[in-house]
């Protein structure tokens, strides 16, 4: 297979015309070379912090805080898992999975709720569908059996030690959410030595130096923090001291479009555009431990294809600043995530 375009190429997202050669789903080859296609090629994107299980609730809970809508264990979003039936929950996250792939999304790093049977159920969601869900179990050990990792729901919920060291000797991730409402729970999540962090909203420059000096991975969401109240990461500082991937959080809350949370990133916070790129692609796929988010031979064939001649897109004179501020799903003809 070869793709024909403006190719955003490596690390960088250095704008190449040429042409992408991809056999047995790897990138082999990127040729420069003069094109009739204004298509624009780029990693497909990884969205590095997911709760899809609230699909069947969303824009629920209007006027409720943060602990009223989430919280564990009598949060709204808690109470509607609850009550809703196995072929409910996996047939609304089956439909946020095929939305998130129809917006060039490849791979996902989902925080699932119920245990085992949280975590089977988000695999017969995905099943036969061609996107990558590195599944974060929780509420007992056990699900390590069948997860990817584990995805603490903070330090303020309980003690995680013996989850952090099953995950440790058994080589699978572990997550933790940090700083979202108040500081007060950043050391302690710290402490436990977590593979990424997530959300670092009051991230203080305690913990920033924590963060530099252990080089723990951060992943922010800023769309979802702004709708519950409690503010946006320090992101920019955040990238000057470690990986700094993007996710959309709960689908109750939120579109799960890394498209819409690029734009928010770019129009919101001191950060380039190629770098709030990277947030969507290479970043998540570090802390995912993927190999793609980079066009370029030897990573993983996983790329969105955008119609730069679409009315959208026409007329574009910088594509990273376009993928990132102005694309959108009505822009995507092609997504190759095998």
């Amino acid at each position: 297979m070869e793709l024909l375009g403006t190719i955003l190429a490596g690390p960088d997202y250095e704008p190449v015309e040429g042409r992408v050669i991809v056999e047995g789903g790897e990138i082999t080859a990127i040729e420069e070379a003069k094109t009739p296609s204004s298509a624009i090629i780029c990693p497909a994107f990884v969205n590095a912090h997911t709760h899809i299980g609230d699909s069947i609730a969303k824009e629920a809970g209007r006027g409720l805080s943060l602990d009223e809508l989430v919280a564990p264990p009598d949060g709204l979003k808690h109470r509607l898992l609850a009550e809703a039936s196995r072929e409910e929950l996996v047939e609304a996250m089956r439909r946020s999975l095929q939305a998130m792939i129809a917006g060039g999304t490849g791979a996902c790093i989902e925080f699932r709720e119920g245990g085992v049977e949280g975590v089977e159920a988000l695999s017969a969601a995905a099943e036969s569908l061609d996107i990558d869900p590195i599944v974060m179990g929780r509420d007992e050990i056990d699900v390590l059996d069948v997860a990817d990792g584990y995805g603490a729901s903070g330090a303020r919920d309980g003690e995680f030690s013996a989850e952090r060291t099953a995950t440790r000797e058994r080589g699978k991730l572990f997550g933790i959410h940090a700083g979202e409402r108040d500081p007060h729970d950043i050391n302690p999540a710290l402490d436990l030595d977590p593979d990424f962090l997530v959300h670092m909203v009051h991230a203080e420059q305690l913990h920033l130096e924590r963060i530099e000096d252990s080089g723990t991975p951060v992943v922010v969401c800023p769309r979802s923090n702004l709708v519950t109240g409690v503010g946006v990461a320090p992101i920019a500082n955040l990238i000057e001291r470690t990986t700094v991937g993007l996710g959309t959080d709960n689908v109750m809350l939120n579109s799960p479009s890394m498209f819409r949370e690029m734009e928010f990133v770019s129009k919101l916070c001191d950060v380039s555009a190629p770098e709030v790129l990277r947030m969507a692609t290479a970043a998540g796929a570090e802390i995912a431990g993927l190999n793609c988010g980079v066009v370029e031979p030897g990573r993983d064939a996983r790329l969105l294809v955008l119609d730069g001649d679409s009315d959208n897109l026409c007329g574009v004179r910088d594509p990273v600043r376009a993928v990132v501020r102005r694309a959108g799903v009505d822009d995507v003809t092609n997504v190759v995530l095998s």
